[in-house]
């Protein structure tokens, strides 16, 4: 039995905390009281041993992914791994860019398995798995800042997209950037492609050597950071128009691209009140207006 782990339903009645040390679950399933039950007990059983086990293998989950890269054992570190290897020749990125994403996924593909859901998220800080019966839908909320949420927008998933997973990262975020972005959301078919290829354009969204950027090494901040001595955005000062407009350009450029090799589904860029959208669903706008829908989930 894990003695850390912290795991409650919420006052709703209707949805799941679990929390264990830096993992941070809100857990909602949909369907017959009986499945939500059996769901949310396989969940709590996963969720128990899950921190141990990347724990066991966070040498090798700390070090920068190459194409030539070991790769390790457990289930979740190996969803962390293939999330992060599309991007392994040309960025610095280690498999911890997706573990988010890659635990969402662990836990919900472990309530599927034990029950019959008609559908259901795990949301890890913002990072979301997301099952979706026939018929189904979510209304998901994106927010313009992760450390202050407040609602940028909304976009209908349905049964029908191939979206199930989605990410949100940014400098004000709870990992490092290197970029300046306020919030970068993808839209993935998995949440830890969807969680890496947050990463990777939320660092893209920047204005190299500007003087209003305050940049600190990684190590001076936390000294067992991944990203080692890479400069880690701290503040983002004044910026202009302009600025922002060609902080944005670049950002949409990567994400462009990672839309056109099939790496993610749409993407929303937020800075200084700002937005960028890249790709659709189904030809519908990424961001809709309607933010005042209700059982959202927030990204």
């Amino acid at each position: 039995m894990n003695a850390r782990a912290q795991i409650r339903l919420l006052p709703d009645g209707r949805r799941l905390h679990l929390q264990d040390g830096p993992i941070d679950l809100i857990v909602e399933a949909f369907g017959e009281p009986g499945e939500i039950e059996r769901a949310y007990r396989a969940a709590c059983v996963r969720f128990e041993t899950l921190l141990d086990e990347l724990c066991g293998e966070l040498a090798v989950l700390r070090c920068r992914c190459t194409p030539e890269s070991q790769w390790p054992r457990g289930a979740v570190a190996r969803r962390m791994m293939a999330a992060v290897m599309p991007y392994a020749s040309k960025y610095f990125l280690t498999p911890m860019a997706a573990v988010a994403g890659a635990v969402a996924e662990e836990i919900l593909a472990a309530m599927l398995a034990a029950a019959a859901l008609s559908r259901a998220y795990v949301n890890d800080g913002g990072d979301i798995a997301l099952h979706l019966g026939p018929r189904e839908k979510f209304v998901v909320g994106m927010v313009e800042r992760p450390d202050r949420p407040s609602l940028l927008g909304t976009t209908m998933l349905t049964s029908e997209d191939p979206v199930r997973g989605i990410a949100t990262s940014g400098w004000r975020g709870r990992s490092f950037s290197l970029g300046i972005a306020d919030a970068v959301t993808v839209l993935a078919d998995r949440a830890a492609a969807a969680d890496a290829a947050a990463t990777i354009i939320a660092n893209a969204v920047d204005l190299p050597g500007h003087a209003a950027v305050v940049r600190i090494p990684a190590r001076e901040l936390a000294p067992d950071s991944d990203l080692e001595n890479l400069l880690v955005t701290q503040a983002v000062g004044e910026l202009s128009a302009a600025e922002v407009h060609k902080a944005l350009a670049a950002g949409a450029r990567t994400a462009e691209r990672l839309l056109r090799i099939g790496l993610i589904r749409a993407a929303a860029l937020h800075l200084r009140g700002e937005t960028r959208v890249v790709g659709a669903i189904d030809g519908s706008r990424l961001i809709s207006t309607a933010a005042q829908e209700r059982g959202l989930v927030h990204a």
